[in-house]
């Protein structure tokens, strides 16, 4: 008996053994696969998959060959980081969770409602400060005492500051609940005060129509719309403030995208058929891919390849049209991708005025790819919820143009001046201001502001992951 119930125990010690070394090796093939998924679809539609020495076609001569480098890499993170051509990518990116990168790309997230900006204290220095740029509406920042134009230069007690890369330096921001240590702006100084401001992160959704009115400029009725997010969720809203610019029979029209880092260019496409109306069917942009991507769609579909001015929202819903000639258009160097498209592809068409300071410099977008046969979410792998979001094609207007990856530059400079950034969709605010003059007089003058210039760093929108995103909803030819 006692010999039946030792080997009753070594078996049962057997089992959960084995059953421990499943779970391990388990953890092994989720890497496996989640690394051969990571190689697969960047060797298929990395825009640079020619420059990445190791995602040549004919780099590995066996299947053996190939799953030992991929299972060289201990994450999917370092496979990715080392495919990439990092001298010219900076904005492809990977999630280890694609519900947080879905929601992201809709403008999702947990926010404190306050949206801020990064900027150098002075050339060379590694300092930082961050100032507020908006309040979002029924946020946790609408119920504190902070507003536009608040500075600070630490975040928990501990000072802002910069990497050798230039990226700011992880900090409390990241937290659910930090705290803003604050300064005021001493004729380009940034000295701390002793103030203080808690701010808590809660589940928010950002909609990008964050001001419309109308200004009267003389005879001339002009709108004013800021938009700072190319969200598909929010399309109905976009269109709804267009029905709202008919009603009130503009004439002339603002769109400010100082603060606009990108999105959907459905959206944008939709947005420019907002704008001006008399174009449908027209091309609005041309995408190209790498080599082998465009021989295929070439091939099968050219079509997939372009994004045509619209009457119709994706959804169906009718645009409202402003049949505009002329634009002017605001911008920072938080302007970019999907923001930095709409100016240059509008261009061929109407006058475009661009008035603040140079963009970004992103003309190239990109695209998720799921674990999946066709790359797409549907049959996704169940045993990991990684996905990419690498760039996929470069995007040039009706004319072939869309070498602006060093920024857009304006028609009339202009530089915020942080010590009075004025309130936002008020005609005394500095920017706008400047705009609406230049509309009352019809460009006959420019005015020079002898204002403090700080490097930019980057801005709360970008450090959720995905930055400065310009995106396609879906793979060309896939219904």
């Amino acid at each position: 008996m006692k010999r039946i119930f030792k080997n009753v125990l070594f078996f049962i010690s057997l089992f959960f053994i084995f059953q421990s070394c499943g779970e391990d090796f388990d953890d092994v093939i989720h890497f496996r696969t989640s690394n051969e998924f990571i190689w697969k679809g960047m060797n298929e539609y990395y825009y640079w998959q020619k420059e990445s020495v190791d995602l040549g076609d004919s780099r590995f001569n066996t299947t053996v060959a190939f799953q030992n480098f991929v299972n060289e890499f201990e994450s999917p993170e370092k496979l990715f980081k080392h495919l990439l051509v990092e001298q010219k990518d900076r904005f492809s990116v990977i999630f280890n969770d694609y519900d947080a990168l879905e929601a992201a790309l809709q403008g999702s997230s947990k926010n404190s409602g306050a949206d801020f900006g990064f900027k150098r204290k002075s050339a060379g220095s590694t300092e930082v400060f961050g100032f507020v740029r908006y309040i979002l509406p029924s946020s946790d920042a609408s119920t504190k005492n902070i507003q536009r134009g608040d500075i600070f230069y630490a975040v928990n007690g501990i000072p802002l500051t910069v990497d050798s890369d230039g990226r700011l330096n992880p900090s409390g921001l990241s937290d659910d609940t930090f705290t803003l240590n604050m300064a005021d702006y001493d004729n380009g100084n940034i000295t701390p005060n002793g103030n203080s401001i808690e701010l808590t992160k809660t589940p928010y959704s950002e909609n990008p129509v964050l001001i419309k009115n109308v200004h009267n400029v003389g005879a001339k009725k002009v709108g004013y719309l800021m938009y700072n997010g190319f969200y598909t969720n929010y399309a109905n809203e976009l269109n709804n403030a267009f029905a709202y610019f008919q009603g009130e029979g503009v004439t002339h029209f603002i769109l400010d995208l100082r603060y606009n880092s990108g999105g959907s260019v459905q959206v944008a496409t939709e947005l420019a058929s907002m704008i001006t109306g008399q174009f449908n069917g027209q091309v609005f942009a041309q995408q190209q891919w790498n080599d082998k991507r465009m021989a295929y769609y070439n091939t099968t579909n050219p079509d997939a390849l372009i994004n045509k001015f619209t009457s119709t929202l994706s959804n169906g819903a009718g645009i409202n049209s402003l049949n505009l000639s002329k634009i002017y258009i605001l911008t920072s160097p938080s302007t970019a991708s999907a923001s930095e498209l709409i100016i240059n592809s509008l261009k061929p068409y109407i006058t475009v005025v661009q008035i603040g300071d140079k963009t970004i410099g992103k003309n190239v977008g990109s695209i998720t790819l799921y674990d999946s046969p066709t790359f797409r979410k549907e049959n996704v792998n169940p045993n990991h919820k990684y996905a990419m979001q690498p760039i996929v094609l470069k995007i040039v207007n009706k004319s072939g143009l869309g070498e602006y990856q060093n920024g857009i530059l304006p028609n009339v400079p202009f530089t915020e001046n942080y010590g009075n950034l004025g309130v936002l969709g008020n005609d005394t605010e500095p920017l706008l201001s400047l705009a609406l003059n230049y509309i009352n007089v019809n460009g006959r003058f420019t005015t020079n502001y002898n204002t403090k210039v700080f490097e930019h760093v980057t801005d709360s929108k970008n450090l959720d992951g995905v930055e400065k995103g310009m995106y396609l909803e879906k793979l060309p030819n896939m219904n």
